[in-house]
């Protein structure tokens, strides 16, 4: 049976592509779930209508993201720590710390968005990125100082 895909599926194919699959995958999974679609011209135009709809609203959400990067141009962050006698945190700074730190500078990020590789464990400045949208990253200093 021939389908029209409405959204990415894992190892089948993407948004709009025409994908032959087995019946009972098709009748059981894709279609139930309003993955895909069977391929008739109406569908065909409601799919492009869809691609369209969606399209635009990346493009929005880019420019939204675009105009939130160039605000973080310059922007620093400090986050205050204890620190043992040996310079070394007690704890350590996490994605979840500088999202809130983030936000309380007016800021709304995901804590998923922030690419922190590992948690902070020291007194410095770090450059991290947080990753705005699927093609815009901005880059913000973190600064984590001594907890008076």
């Amino acid at each position: 049976m021939e389908v029209i895909l409405r959204e990415h599926v894992e190892h089948l194919g993407r948004r709009g592509d025409v994908v032959k699959v087995a019946d009972g995958y098709a009748r059981n999974y894709l279609l139930p779930r309003k993955l895909a679609l069977t391929v008739t011209e109406g569908n065909r135009k409601q799919i492009e209508r869809e691609r369209q709809n969606a399209e635009k609203r990346e493009a929005d959400e880019r420019v939204a993201a675009e105009a939130m990067a160039a605000r973080f141009v310059g922007l620093e962050i400090a986050i205050a720590r204890r620190v043992g006698e040996t310079e070394a945190l007690y704890g350590s700074v996490t994605s979840a710390d500088i999202a809130e730190a983030l936000a309380a500078k007016g800021f709304e990020v995901d804590r998923r968005r922030v690419q922190l590789a590992e948690p902070i464990k020291q007194l410095g400045e770090f450059d991290v990125p947080v990753r705005l949208h699927r093609d815009v990253s901005a880059t913000v200093k973190v600064v984590v100082t001594r907890e008076a």
